[in-house]
C-alpha cells in the first residue's frame, strides 16, 4: 500500500449512520485532507513516524507507548493540520480515564565522571618530599651547632658559655596527606572542538532521537527512567525529545534550564558553541 502521495484518493465515503462527533482518528485525517497533506508531508513536518500517524488517524493510540505520548502525538499532529488540539485532548481524556497526572520528580541527575587522560603532577608526594627534606636540613644544622659550640669551649679554656643547650627536637610526625580536589566531572571534560549532548530519563520514560550533522540517526528509541545516552558530533547533533517533561538534558557542559511540560515534543539543534553565554 503505498502512503497517499494525492490527498483526495484518500477521502473516505460518506457513513450516514456515523455520529454527528467524529472520532480523533478521523478528525485529524478530515483536517490533513483538508489541508491538502500527505501522510508524508505531516511526517516531514512533525518528525512522528508514518506508522505512528497511520495508527492514531485509525484511533489506535497503542503505538504511541502511552497515554503521555499519545496527548503529545495529537497536540503535534493537529498543529500541523491547523485544528485546534484542545478538544482532541479532552476528547482524549474523556474515554481514557482522565489526564495523567504528572511523574513525582527524581533526585537530580548526577553528571558521570570521566577520568582524565592526563593525570597532574602528583603533589601529595612532592609535599612530602619537601617536609622530609626541611626535617632532615633542621636536624643537620641543630647537630653541626651543638659540635661547634663545644669546640669553642675547650679552645678559649673558660667556662661553657650560657646558652640553651636544648638542641630542638626535629617533628617526625608526617602531616597529613591534604584530600585531593575530585576529577573533573563528565560535564566539565567535554572536547571544545565538539558538540556534546546527554540526555537523562529523569522524571519518566521517553522516546528520543538522535541524528549528527549528517542526517544519519545516532539513536532512535525508547530511553527508561533512569537511563542515560550522550552523543557527539563535530558540528551539531539534532533531537526530538517524545517527552521533553520527563528530560534532564546537559549541552556543551551545561544544563539546559527549558520548562517543559510532560507530553510535550520538542525538536531542538544544538552546536559547539551552544548554549551561548548569557
Amino acid at each position: 500500500m503505498s502512503i497517499g502521495n494525492s490527498p483526495e484518493d484518500e477521502r473516505p465515503f460518506e457513513d450516514v449512520s456515523e455520529e454527528a462527533r467524529p472520532s480523533i482518528g478521523r478528525a485529524l485525517r478530515q483536517a490533513r485532507l483538508d489541508a491538502g497533506l500527505t501522510v508524508d508531508d505531516v511526517t516531514n513536518a512533525t518528525r512522528v513516524r508514518i506508522a505512528i500517524v497511520q495508527a492514531i488517524e485509525a484511533d489506535n493510540f497503542a503505538p504511541c507507548g502511552g497515554d503521555v505520548y499519545a496527548r503529545g502525538h495529537i497536540r503535534t499532529l493537529a498543529k500541523a493540520v491547523h485544528l485546534d488540539p484542545a478538544p482532541l485532548l479532552a476528547q482524549y481524556d474523556a474515554s481514557h480515564g482522565g489526564r495523567p497526572a504528572p511523574t513525582p520528580a527524581a533526585p537530580l541527575f548526577e553528571a558521570e565522571r570521566i577520568r582524565p587522560e592526563r593525570r597532574g603532577p602528583n603533589w601529595t608526594a612532592a609535599m612530602v618530599a619537601a617536609i622530609v627534606a626541611v626535617v632532615g636540613f633542621v636536624g643537620f644544622t641543630a647537630f653541626k651547632g651543638g659540635d661547634d659550640g663545644g669546640n669553642s669551649a675547650v679552645a678559649e679554656g673558660g667556662s661553657t658559655p650560657t646558652s640553651d643547650k636544648t638542641t630542638p627536637t626535629p617533628k617526625t610526625d608526617k602531616p597529613k596527606d591534604p584530600k585531593p580536589e575530585p576529577s573533573d566531572s563528565a560535564i566539565a571534560a567535554v572536547p571544545q572542538d565538539k558538540v556534546t549532548v546527554q540526555v537523562s530519563a529523569a522524571d519518566g520514560r521517553s522516546w528520543i532521537a538522535a541524528k549528527d550533522h549528517n542526517g544519519r540517526f545516532l539513536f532512535d528509541g525508547l530511553l527508561k527512567q533512569g537511563d542515560t545516552k550522550t552523543f557527539q558530533d563535530n558540528e551539531k547533533i539534532n533531537l526530538v525529545l517524545g517527552d521533553a517533561g520527563a528530560i534532564d538534558l546537559y549541552v556543551n557542559g551545561k544544563k539546559i534550564e527549558d520548562d517543559w511540560q510532560p507530553g510535550a515534543v520538542e525538536r531542538l539543534t544544538y552546536t559547539k558553541g551552544d548554549p551561548q553565554a548569557g
